[in-house]
């Protein structure tokens, strides 16, 4: 039970913990525990595992995370409501994240219960919260190199509803969006994936493409992962020589400009992964031109050459 002020789960890590989780189980007690467990889920190294051995704890988080999809189909979720189920997806990705409970997490389809709100079209406040905190989750899981956690989202609407969040979510949605498919795209059943339809690797290859259309420079602290994680996915795709020349109609020139090269220069491996990209499509005749045409004579103008 969790009564009075609120301590940090660092002093006597077990019985603190234990005390909260149990506390989820009781109405008077599940919002405040709820709330402690996720402010201090990365203080306990073990939270995940007592979390998903502790009977009926489970239940408990999905049944704060299935109420709201009634209200978020009528837009009736209160900022309590968003708050609560945020801080029982972000136990989550707990979950997610241990290499204890990872396995078991997929093996339950757990992800899928967060689907519905990756495929909100809404980018307001409440439902971008739930699309970023849903998208942790997943993000957590894509980021481990393990071929039954590729297998497993591949096999689900993950890679869809990701697509989805790079169309409608803000910046930093975007950028976890991205990073899950680019991650997808690192191995080689994800590329085949892509690859064996034609409709999804246009659609891949047109949502990159809005992406970089739609850049801005407005939000600075997100900008540089995004630019990381659309040229990592258009890298992997620029490697299928049978499609690279279609693909370099796809990609922006706008990629291409000076001040974008200069925003991940501080970052090495995503300029490598820059140049490697120019150097893929200066193979295909269509992208010729654009790799090679002289800059505007404008010295603060963008230029399509990467030095």
């Amino acid at each position: 039970m969790v009564t009075g002020a609120v301590a940090p789960l660092t002093s006597n890590p077990p019985t603190r913990v234990i005390n909260l989780i149990q506390g989820l189980a009781y109405e008077e007690t599940q919002e405040q525990s709820l709330e402690v467990l996720c402010k201090n889920r990365l203080a306990y190294d073990n939270l995940a595992v007592l979390l998903w051995n502790s009977f009926g704890t489970m239940s408990v988080l999905l049944k704060i995370i299935t109420s709201a999809y009634r209200p978020l189909l009528s837009d009736g979720l209160t900022e309590r409501a968003v708050t609560q189920v945020c801080n029982a997806i972000a136990l989550f990705q707990s979950l997610a994240s241990h290499p204890n409970t990872r396995i078991p997490f997929i093996r339950a389809t757990m992800p899928v219960y967060l689907y519905p709100f990756l495929n909100t079209m809404s980018n307001e406040r409440s439902y971008e919260c739930l699309r970023i905190t849903s998208l942790g989750v997943i993000g957590s899981l894509a980021k481990v190199e393990d071929p039954e956690v590729i297998e497993y989202l591949l096999s689900t609407q993950i890679f869809p509803s990701c697509l989805r969040c790079m169309e409608v979510g803000k910046t930093l949605s975007r950028t976890v969006s991205t990073f899950i498919i680019y991650r997808i795209l690192l191995s080689e059943k994800g590329l085949k994936y892509c690859f064996v339809l034609a409709e999804r690797y246009l659609s891949v290859s047109q949502c990159l493409g809005k992406l970089v259309e739609d850049l801005s420079e407005d939000d600075a602290e997100n900008l540089p992962h995004l630019l990381k994680n659309i040229i990592g996915c258009y890298l992997r795709l620029s490697e299928n020589e049978r499609t690279r020349p279609q693909l370099s109609s796809y990609v922006p020139w706008k990629l291409l400009y000076r001040k974008y090269a200069n925003i991940v220069r501080s970052d090495p491996e995503a300029l490598a992964d820059l140049r490697k990209l120019v150097c893929n499509l200066r193979t295909s005749k269509s992208c010729t031109t654009h790799c090679t045409d002289e800059p505007p004579t404008s010295s603060n103008s963008p230029g399509p050459s990467i030095p």
